[in-house]
């Protein structure tokens, strides 16, 4: 691995002036690097970031990539990573016309991950520095505790998809909205939970608290809370010690992975200190990767939509427009069995961009129920441009799909979800279209995307154990990990494990198929597995 040649980085800022013009923001300070097909098998278990900690897992995969590619050998283009600076990979075999595509999709991506809401918990961050420093101590400890390194990692990977992800960014977000009133979270407090949900004051006299806030804050910015809290002091004597117990409440955690690091006695022992350090690197690791997961069908496809629109204008793509015409043919084309992120972001990107343009995202056009009407509406509005920043600043995978996916999209592509029979005249597997409904493509679609389970940590039930609940949402979870995974969380926690969940129960009948829905309790104590319905 080494860092492309001057030449190729002069092509690299060129591409950077250009996207910048077409609207895109990012760091101007990058890193490019060559690799090779056998550099790239190595790093890929990793997920391209060569400071990754060292894990027997990602030597596994290293031999399974290095069979695969004896088998089916192949050349990836690029790959980048979300980090500061941005870093990106390329092949080493690459003309110059190609570097010009690819750096387009590249700094794509790079916009897209230093503009998306998703990715605000990793805006400040270097990861690839932090997980060299994780993969030092790591490395450490092996020294020291040996194999049992690999347990506890091996452990808190097993419930690292239980992050609550989203709720980080939900607090990320009210701490700005808190530091942005210039209000303090006692204010807050004052305001929002003990007038409006403890006292249930009504409007006139939240309005005047306000005001009287207020008036001291012009008058004396420095102590304007401090005399504002001591005029209530007679007046609601009980709000220090209901604020002092919201205090306490807010730092409870019901996050798994959380909680454990922060309540378990075992963990919290000071022999076991170590293995905190490595659950928690393990717990940063998979919040890091956490808004890629998310984001994949959108993030490809913003990056293929201005591959495709960048180079088509550059005058560097003289002379190999058929070339170019073939490659993005074959990694943009729509696949019909199966899921082309980058066929589908793209398609979906340009769809939004279109119905902006033709005023079609107004609720006027939604009114219209004539298809006629419909399709020749166009109000020449013109704001596709906007339209699709704003998608890229705010949307995730869900969001996009959920959204834009109507049967006009659907008509407009010739669409279907296939379904696969077997056909005992030729005795073969056969491929079939199933439905060309807009509802059942999107319900395709979000069901391929990612969507760890909804635990949660009980802390009512949660004595000298630890008792978990799923959140039931339509899937049940994979019987065949429950055990393994209860016994990663029970090493950890240091005591019996309970996990609260939902089953789906089928029985056949004379009609058909009866389902039913039955709660559960999952009880670990001691490697040993019971299971009750409740």
């Amino acid at each position: 691995m080494k860092l492309i040649d001057q030449h190729t980085k002069q092509i690299m800022e060129e591409c950077k002036i250009y996207a910048q013009k077409a609207g895109l923001k990012f760091d101007n300070e990058t890193l490019e690097y060559i690799v090779t097909n056998q550099d790239m098998i190595h790093l890929s278990p990793k997920v391209m970031i060569p400071t990754l900690y060292d894990y027997w897992v990602n030597d596994v995969e290293v031999l399974k990539g290095e069979g695969r590619y004896k088998v089916y050998p192949n050349n990836p283009y690029e790959t980048v990573i979300n980090s500061r600076p941005a870093i990106s990979f390329y092949n080493d075999n690459n003309p110059d016309w190609l570097n010009v595509m690819i750096f387009y999709h590249v700094l794509g991506h790079i916009d897209f991950f230093q503009n998306n809401k998703l990715f605000e918990a990793t805006w400040n961050d270097d990861f690839v520095g932090q997980a060299l420093a994780d993969k030092r101590l790591i490395a450490s400890y092996r020294t020291k505790y040996n194999r049992w390194v690999d347990y506890v990692i091996e452990f808190a990977r097993g419930i690292d998809n239980l992050v609550n992800y989203f709720h980080i960014l939900f607090n990320i977000n009210n701490n700005d909205k808190v530091r942005n009133s210039d209000l303090s979270n006692k204010l807050n407090f004052y305001f929002e939970e003990f007038l409006q949900k403890t006292k249930n004051v009504p409007d006139h006299v939240l309005f005047n608290e306000i005001n009287r806030y207020n008036n001291l804050l012009n008058s004396d910015k420095e102590i304007a809370e401090q005399l504002f809290f001591s005029g209530l002091k007679q007046k609601y004597p009980e709000l220090e010690s209901l604020y002092s117990n919201y205090k306490k409440q807010k730092k409870v955690s019901i996050n798994v992975n959380d909680f454990i690091l922060e309540n378990s006695e075992f963990l919290n022992k000071k022999e076991n200190q170590w293995m905190k350090s490595v659950v928690s690197i393990v717990k940063n690791t998979s919040m890091y990767f956490s808004p890629q997961i998310r984001s994949k069908i959108i993030n490809e496809g913003w990056a293929s939509y201005w591959h495709d629109k960048l180079f088509r204008q550059d005058k560097r793509i003289k002379g190999h427009e058929v070339a170019f015409a073939k490659l993005n043919a074959g990694v943009t084309s729509i696949s019909r069995v199966g899921l082309n992120p980058y066929a589908i972001g793209l398609r979906l990107i340009e769809y939004v961009e279109e119905k902006a343009n033709k005023g079609k995202l107004s609720l006027d056009f939604q009114k219209i129920n004539d298809y006629i009407k419909r399709n020749n509406y166009n109000t020449n509005l013109n704001e596709g441009e906007k339209a699709i920043f704003f998608l890229r600043s705010n949307f995730s995978d869900f969001m996009l799909v959920n959204t834009f996916v109507d049967q006009e999209f659907i008509d407009k592509h010739n669409l279907y979800v296939t379904g696969k029979r077997y056909n005992p005249q030729r005795k073969t597997i056969e491929y079939y279209v199933k439905s060309k409904k807009a509802e059942d493509y999107k319900k395709m679609l979000i069901d391929s995307l990612y969507h760890p389970p909804h635990i949660v940590v009980n802390t009512d039930k949660t004595k000298n154990n630890l008792y978990l609940e799923h959140k039931f949402e339509g899937k049940q979870l994979v019987k065949d990990f429950i055990r393994d995974t209860m016994i990663g969380v029970e090493y950890l926690w240091g005591d019996e494990v309970n996990l609260e969940t939902t089953e789906i129960l089928k029985t056949k009948q004379k009609n058909g198929v009866k389902t039913e829905l039955r709660k559960v309790l999952y009880t670990l104590k001691n490697k040993v597995i019971s299971k009750k319905i409740i």
